[in-house]
């Protein structure tokens, strides 16, 4: 069976603007998916129905405070940091309640960020990078919800989703 990605949602404007940045930067060859901000790469499928039911535990709660920080640099691409404690402190949970079943790249320390330029030059990254940070300011972001995903070697499908508290 498929892997489970869990992923937040962002809301309309935010994830038109960070669609977009993507859609304009990452190879269009490779950029099977949408702008997304993963929680977590690799959950087992066994775990589904428990990871559904806690993640709609946490989305009870008012959607998170979070922001777009800055650009950075991935050596290949760039993305934009995300900060939100909330929201850092929901994948806590979940990482402390999963703990015996992360793969080693979930279970590192969480580096909240969204990827909108990947698998090109080092050159083309820099560049890009320079032109996103002159100017550059924070901005918020608004985090929706949450979605489990299956993995299945192309685009993702949708395994759930849940919205926060309050959001239609």
């Amino acid at each position: 069976m498929a892997p489970l990605i869990l992923s937040a949602l962002f809301g309309p404007a935010d994830f038109d603007y960070l669609d977009g940045l993507r859609r304009a930067h990452f190879p269009p060859d490779r950029n099977v998916i949408a702008a997304h901000l993963t929680l977590f790469h690799h959950l087992p499928p066994s775990v589904a129905d428990e990871v559904e039911r806690r993640v709609a535990e946490l989305c009870r709660a008012a959607p998170p405070a979070a922001v777009i920080s800055e650009p950075v640099n991935l050596g290949r691409g760039v993305a934009l940091r995300v900060r939100s404690p909330e929201l850092a402190a929901m994948r806590a949970d979940l990482a402390e309640a999963f703990a015996t079943m992360l793969t080693p790249q979930d279970g590192q320390g969480w580096r909240a960020h969204v990827t909108i330029q990947n698998k090109v030059r080092p050159e083309e990254a820099r560049a890009l990078l320079t032109t996103m940070r002159a100017g550059w300011r924070e901005r918020p972001l608004a985090i929706v919800g949450l979605a489990g995903w299956w993995y299945r070697d192309g685009p993702w499908e949708v395994a759930f989703r849940r919205s926060f508290r309050g959001v239609e």
